[in-house]
């Protein structure tokens, strides 16, 4: 059974940092997309960050424009875990930050996590 579960999320001060982890379990997932997401209050699901395989050891980085140069994506294959750092955070980051993935790139991601609750104070 195909798991994402993901942890680190919680309460901080603005200009703080968190790491988001997202732990897949139930196979490997070295050669598929795996991708952050967030929800704010009222608002569509986002996309912030994405890591796709693209050949041997080699994943291409995504991060939305939005938060570029605050957020960093980054997985551990060994550990079968995708990170989203943040730092930086802002009142406006308050969301549910959700992992993704997908094997085939042409199509929708197939596999959510839970979500995790990260809540910025101003």
């Amino acid at each position: 059974q195909v798991q994402l579960v993901e942890s680190g999320g919680g309460l901080v001060q603005a200009g703080g940092s968190l790491r988001l982890s997202c732990a897949a379990s139930g196979r490997t997932f070295t050669r598929d997309d795996m991708g952050w997401f967030r929800q704010a209050p009222g608002k569509e699901r986002q996309s912030v960050a994405t890591t796709t395989w693209t050949g041997g050891s080699t994943y291409l980085a995504y991060v939305a424009d939005s938060v570029k140069g605050r957020f960093t994506i980054y997985r551990d294959n060994a550990k079968n875990t995708v990170y989203l750092q943040i730092n930086s955070l802002k009142p406006e980051d308050t969301a549910v930050y959700y992992c993704a993935a997908r094997s085939d790139k042409g199509q929708k991601y197939n596999y959510w996590g839970q979500g995790t609750q990260v809540t910025v104070s101003s």
